[in-house]
């Protein structure tokens, strides 16, 4: 990709419909968008519009390239699930590539995206994270090293909480300590996902999951994402929401999980105890615009 006179070629992808903008980045380390350009990268009205924007940077160790992303408030997570299975294919149809996996880096670790023959794309997500200082939050444990529905309050109710990390850090709840359970078409999200996103007891954040269960092996979710707000869809997210279930008893190790923008196929495979996810990704346009 090529930055002249202060511009930038692009492509938009999203994966339902949670969209980035895709910078080839690989042949310098670094970004050619800056964060604060970024969030007027990302900007609906003013830019391009999109969650974040997503790099392809070159190799840092044994990979085949780095990812690096800026969320349109302009923080950078450590990854993004639905970003990766962009990026995977962005970089796959950049180098005119078949089928193939990829190794990159990324600040969460080394995550293996295999673009399939279907056009899908399975993420190999590596393992959670369920230590509390890890993930991190100052919420006591109550299953071993893992906080597995944990009492917060938060607007009047306790909410039971279980935390999650996938490199980044995820509060998913599944209901209330009354009985309440979730239906995600109730929740005023605006209203209340900040609360836990910038909640005293995640010192980095966090983002969070609001699960309603049909049955065992499918959810439906609703996300607030830290940096993002509320997004149509989130890999990480979906990934945490399963392994959430699996240690409250009330999820199977697959399942689907629905996201306003559409399902995601997630696995916690007990063999290698690594999370697997499956969905689209797909390309939107490819321009260039005007940095500021």
């Amino acid at each position: 990709m090529a930055n002249i006179a202060n511009r930038l070629e692009f492509t938009k992808y999203q994966g339902l419909g949670n969209d980035f903008i895709l910078v080839d980045n690989r042949h310098q380390t670094d970004p050619l968008v800056t964060a604060e350009q970024a969030k007027f990268v990302c900007d609906r009205n003013f830019g391009v519009g999109g969650d974040g924007v997503i790099f392809a940077l070159p190799p840092e160790g044994d990979v085949d390239y780095t990812m690096r992303i800026f969320n349109s408030d302009g923080s950078e997570p450590e990854m993004c699930g639905n970003g990766i299975r962009c990026l995977a294919r962005f970089v796959a149809e950049k180098d005119n590539a078949g089928p193939v996996t990829h190794r990159i880096h990324t600040l969460a670790g080394l995550i293996q995206p295999t673009l399939q023959e279907d056009g899908q794309v399975c993420v190999d997500m590596g393992a959670p994270i369920l230590a509390a200082p890890q993930i991190p939050t100052t919420l006591q444990p109550t299953q071993g090293e893992a906080v597995v529905q944990a009492n917060l309050a938060v607007e009047g109710r306790e909410w039971l909480m279980t935390c999650v990390s996938m490199g980044n850090p995820h509060a998913v709840t599944f209901g209330t300590a009354d009985g309440q359970t979730i239906k995600v078409d109730e929740l005023d999200l605006a209203h209340i996902g900040p609360k836990f996103e910038k909640n005293a007891v995640f010192p980095a954040r966090t983002n969070t999951e609001f699960v309603e269960i049909l049955n065992r092996g499918h959810v439906r979710m609703h996300v607030w994402e830290r940096g993002a707000g509320a997004t149509l869809a989130c890999g990480t997210g979906a990934c945490a929401t399963v392994v959430a279930g699996v240690l409250e008893g009330v999820l199977d190790r697959t399942c689907r999980v629905d996201l306003p923008g559409g399902p995601l196929m997630i696995e916690w495979r007990e063999a290698d105890n690594h999370v697997y996810m499956t969905g689209p990704a797909l390309p939107v346009f490819t321009g260039n615009m005007q940095l500021p």
